[in-house]
Formats: C-alpha cells, sequence, structure tokens
C-alpha cells in the first residue's frame, strides 16, 4: 500500500512530535490491519484466477514399499516397584458398647424354597420273577429267576426252569412227551482291582425216539419198545478277572453228562487269558486246555463191546490288534496239540486268525473280511443238546475247521435301517452229520439189538471232508425304541469227499422278526424257513436202502403281553401258526397248532 497518513503532533512546547492522543494511535493501527488485509485479499484472488487459467495438472506418486506394520512381543515388567510412604498412621482402639433397644415387629423371616423339576416317578425294581403257563398238548411251562444282593459287591443269581408236554401228536404210536428241568446258581463278588465267580447247575432231560417208520411194525412189537431217553448233566465252574494285570482272568468248567442207557461223560475246560504290552498296544494271549472222555455201553449193530472215546487238546492263540478312526485289524494264530488218548495218536495243527475291517462311508458303508480256524472239541453232550434223538451208540471226535475265509459290506441304508452281506469259504476234516439209523427188524436185518432207539428211529453220526460256500444277508430295522425287526437269509452248497449227500443240513434257512411295544402291550412275531433236506437209511439185507427227501417247512410264531399291574403280567404265545405235522427229521412229525397262557409275578425276596 503506498498512500499512507501522516499525522502532525504538536505538544505544548510547540515543537513537532510524531505522538499523539491515545485514541489516534488505535485509529492509525487500526487503519494499518484492514490496509494489509485488502492486499492479501487480493493476491488471493490474483492467484485463484491464474490457477484457473492453468488448470490443477496431474502427480505421480511412486510407493516405494508397502508398509508392513509388525507387532513387538510383550515383555512384562519384572521389576516390582519399591513403595516408600513417609507417612504411617498407628491404629487406634476404640472400647465400646452396644447398647440393644427392643422393638415391637411383627415380621417373621422364612427360608426359600429352590423350584423344583417335574420327575417321572421311579420304576419300581423287584429282584424276582416268576412265570407260569399251560397249552394245548399238555404243555407246562415254568420260569422262575431270583438276584439277591448280600452287599454292594456281591451277588447271588438263581435261576430254575421247566418245559414239558405230554405229546399226542397225529398219526405216532409211540410215546412223544418231553420234559426239561433246568436248576442254575451263580454266586458273583467283584471289588477294585479284581472280580470273581462261581457257577453251577443240573439238567434233567426226558426224550422219545418215537420216530418209527409207518406200517412196519405191528402193534405187539410197537408195544415192546421201550422209547424212553434220559439225560442227566451236572456242572460246576468259576470264572476270574483282573485289573491292570498281565494275567487278565480266566475260567474253569467241569461238566458230568450221562443217560438212562448206561452211557456217560466228563468235560473239563480250562481257559486262562493274557495281556503283555507292545508298545503303545497290547498282545492277548489266550490258553487252551479242554479234555473230553466218555463211554457209551455197546455198539449199534452187534456187539456188547462198550464204545470207549478220550480227547485231549492244549493250544495257545497271540492277537495283537490295530486300529485307527476307519480301521481295525486283527493279527493272530493259534497253535493246538490234540492227544487221542484212546488210540495213542497225537498231532499239532496250526490256524490264521485275522480280521480286518474299514469304513468306506462312518457308519454307512464298513467293508470287511478274514481268514480263521479252529480244533472243535465235539461231545456226546452236545449232538444231545443239538439233535435229542441220537443213539447212544455214536462215534465222538474232534472237527478240524481248517480255515474259514470271508468277506463281506454291512452299514446303514438310512439311520435307522442297517444291513450285512457276507460270503464265506470254509474247508472242513471231520464235519459231522446225522443220519438215520437202520432198522431192527428180526435177525435178517443183522442187527442184534433189541434197544427202543434201534427201529430206525435214531441217527448216528457220520464225519467227512467237506468244503462249502454260503452266501449271507440280513437287513435289520429299529424305527424307535418301541419297534423293531429283521430278516435274513443264508444260502450253502457243499462239496462232499466220502458220503453222497450232507444229511439233514438244508441248503436254504431265513428267518425273520418284529417286536413292538406301546403302553402295557407287547407283541411279537418269529418266523423261520427250513428248505429240503436229504436223508439215507442203509437197512436190512432184504429192504432196499432208501433215500429221503425231506420237505422245506415254514413255522410262524406268536406272542402278546399285557402288564395288569407294575408286578402282574398276562402273556399268550402261540407256536406253528400256519399249521401242518410237519417232518423235522425222518419220521418225526413234530407238534401241529400249539398255543400256551399264562401269567408272570414280579417280586421282591
Amino acid at each position: 500500500m503506498k498512500d499512507f497518513m501522516r499525522v502532525n503532533v504538536y505538544n505544548t512546547a510547540n515543537k513537532p512530535r510524531f505522538f499523539g492522543s491515545p485514541n489516534n494511535v488505535i485509529l492509525g493501527v487500526l487503519g494499518l490491519f484492514l490496509a494489509g488485509v485488502s492486499s492479501l485479499s487480493a493476491q488471493e484472488k490474483d492467484s485463484t484466477d491464474l490457477k484457473n487459467k492453468e488448470g490443477i495438472g496431474t502427480e505421480v506418486v511412486n510407493v516405494v514399499k508397502a508398509y508392513t506394520p509388525t507387532i513387538s512381543d510383550a515383555n512384562k515388567i519384572q521389576q516390582t516397584p519399591s513403595l516408600s510412604d513417609s507417612i504411617t498412621t498407628a491404629t487406634k482402639e476404640i472400647d465400646y458398647t452396644i447398647f440393644s433397644v427392643p422393638v415391637a415387629s411383627t415380621f417373621t423371616p422364612s427360608k426359600g424354597k429352590a423350584t423344583g423339576l417335574k420327575r417321572a416317578p421311579k420304576e419300581q425294581l423287584y429282584n424276582s420273577y416268576l412265570a407260569l403257563g399251560v397249552g394245548n398238548y399238555n404243555t407246562a411251562l415254568l420260569d422262575f429267576y431270583t438276584s439277591y444282593d448280600f452287599s454292594r459287591d456281591q451277588r447271588l443269581d438263581v435261576m430254575l426252569t421247566h418245559h414239558s408236554s405230554q405229546g399226542g401228536i397225529d398219526q405216532v404210536e409211540l410215546d412223544d412227551k418231553f420234559y426239561n428241568t433246568a436248576l442254575q446258581a451263580h454266586y458273583k463278588m467283584s471289588d477294585r482291582y479284581m472280580n470273581w465267580g462261581i457257577k453251577g447247575g443240573f439238567q434233567h432231560q426226558i426224550y422219545n425216539w418215537y420216530g418209527v417208520p409207518a406200517d412196519l411194525y405191528a402193534s405187539q412189537e410197537l408195544a415192546a419198545i421201550d422209547e424212553k431217553q434220559s439225560y442227566y448233566t451236572v456242572f460246576i465252574g468259576g470264572d476270574i478277572g483282573f485289573q491292570d494285570s498281565y494275567f487278565s482272568g480266566g475260567e474253569v468248567y467241569y461238566r458230568r453228562f450221562w443217560d438212562a442207557a448206561n452211557s456217560g461223560e466228563n468235560r473239563a475246560v480250562l481257559s486262562p487269558k493274557f495281556e503283555f504290552p507292545m508298545g503303545n498296544e497290547w498282545v492277548n494271549l489266550d490258553v487252551m486246555v479242554d479234555y473230553v472222555g466218555g463211554e457209551f455201553d455197546r455198539t449199534y449193530f452187534n456187539g456188547e463191546t462198550p464204545i470207549k472215546y478220550s480227547n485231549l487238546m492244549a493250544g495257545v492263540s497271540p492277537s495283537f490288534q490295530l486300529s485307527g478312526d476307519d480301521y481295525s485289524v486283527t493279527l493272530g494264530a493259534s497253535i493246538v496239540y490234540n492227544q487221542d488218548l484212546e488210540n495213542s495218536d497225537g498231532d499239532f495243527f496250526f490256524y490264521p486268525n485275522v480280521h480286518a475291517s474299514y469304513d468306506v462311508i462312518d457308519e454307512f458303508v464298513t467293508v470287511y473280511g478274514g481268514v480263521d480256524g479252529q480244533l472243535k472239541q465235539n461231545s456226546y453232550y452236545d449232538f444231545a443238546q443239538e439233535n435229542p434223538y441220537v443213539s447212544p451208540t455214536i462215534l465222538v471226535r474232534p472237527t478240524d475247521q481248517k480255515y474259514n475265509g470271508f468277506v463281506g459290506v454291512q452299514g446303514r441304508f438310512l439311520p435307522n435301517v442297517g444291513y450285512n452281506l457276507k460270503g464265506t469259504y470254509r474247508s472242513v476234516s471231520n464235519a459231522y452229520f446225522y443220519r438215520s439209523n437202520s432198522y431192527h427188524i428180526g435177525m435178517d436185518s443183522q442187527i442184534v439189538n433189541d434197544q427202543g432207539y434201534a427201529y430206525g428211529n435214531s441217527f448216528e453220526v457220520l464225519y467227512d471232508d467237506v468244503s462249502s460256500i454260503s452266501v449271507f444277508g440280513e437287513i435289520n430295522v429299529d424305527i424307535n425304541r418301541n419297534f423293531s425287526a429283521g430278516v435274513n437269509a443264508e444260502y450253502m452248497n457243499y462239496s462232499m469227499d466220502d458220503i453222497y449227500e450232507p444229511w439233514n443240513v438244508p441248503n436254504f434257512k431265513s428267518s425273520a422278526f418284529a417286536s413292538y411295544f406301546i403302553g402295557k402291550w407287547s407283541a411279537g412275531v418269529k418266523a423261520f424257513y427250513i428248505g429240503e433236506r436229504e436223508d439215507f437209511i442203509d437197512n436190512p439185507t432184504w429192504i432196499n436202502p432208501e433215500r429221503y427227501t425231506l420237505d422245506g417247512y415254514f413255522d410262524l410264531n406268536a406272542n402278546v403281553g399285557y402288564d395288569i399291574t407294575d408286578q402282574w403280567s398276562a402273556f399268550v404265545k402261540a407256536n406253528n401258526i400256519t399249521g401242518g405235522a410237519y417232518n423235522r427229521y425222518v419220521h418225526y412229525p413234530v407238534q401241529d397248532f400249539q398255543i400256551l397262557a399264562g401269567v408272570s409275578y414280579k417280586f421282591d425276596l
């Protein structure tokens, strides 16, 4: 700014000075400030006009290095600050007394109560059970069970069962009743490191060889036949188990079995088990000693010479298991030595024990396979339980199951529908089969035997080397806790070495079941089908040998139960509902439609 104002000030001494009164000074400073602001505003306007004419332009920014933030490690301060308080105060003791003044009040305190959850009433449990039933064919049923706890670690279980029928099958000439009564007791004791138990029992069974050929014997001959057979069994055994020990446990068992035909048998089994660590896994070692010996009073055909047998086997079976999230593998083997004590003949047997499974789709598809084998100790008791119409003149020897190879797949179609499909190939030496004995019909029959089982109404045991292929499949359904059902079927094909056919063994069998519970009601259905079987009777010289084909049969059974009270229940059982006295064995028809009704009672002893 070029123009300015000059002010001349004169004092009282008439000398010029550049000072004025305070008001004039203020006005001068204000004028200078306004002039400066006007000058700056004009310059900014000129600069703005220049930029508008030239344009903003472009600029380039170069990033030399990307920004990489880092976080330093946190370090805890280890030094503890020292406090130096120069001011300290001493605690002053105060003596005082409480002056209580009673105040009238109507308030009464009460304890608070927590809100409880509603629980279902606890089910009453009883330690004893008794069921009684009767049915047609003069059938009687008894089931009794009780469990008594001496203490938390000691318990005694007792069971008594009875099932009998007075018979009455149509077109059967001989007595066809049966009787089966068994009593068992089991004492158990356990503590923190071990548990053990002892058991024993007695069983009495009565059966009749009623399956004589029709129209072959006169009524006088039939009346002279003593067809009754009685079996008696006494057994005692014990078991023991240890925790955190190389000796994990074992069992010991002895059984005496005899019959009304002066036959007798002893069976003794000892089976300790061991576990040894190997890295992070364990090796199992099962040891077995098994003895069976017995005697039959005579041979079937013409001898009074008794039949004796005595067999001892001992073996070890080591095994090792590997498993992961989706697989499991068991590697093992068995070495068994068998000694025929009666004939002074012994031999070693070796068997594989390899099983493996793999989850292709967890819970839905699992493939499995393996190969194993065993030396099976057969006994007169086992034969009589499987077929009570065997004659007390049979041969008893062990069965060599050389190998049993199998592959399969199992899993679920749906969360509540399971399946299993399995194929098996077996090679067995001394496999046993039941075949009808020859008839006793006069001296020409070459049978010097008039016992009640010598009229074509009993069975012998034959042995042969067999190879077989089988296919097995099953489906199980569990809709909920109240309903379940299942069905299975198996087809078998046999290749025999010496005998013509696998006598009395079907090539096909199937079974199905269903059970349902609703409220106080329960119901169940069981059905099974057994395919055709073959039998052969090689008889007296003047009667041609006969080959029988037994038709397949279907058997449907059902049961219904109703809980009258918490302790009382009623039940009805029906067997062979479809009817028909089919033949289970040659000349052995079964009872037709059977029905049995009864009640059960639960209580405490």
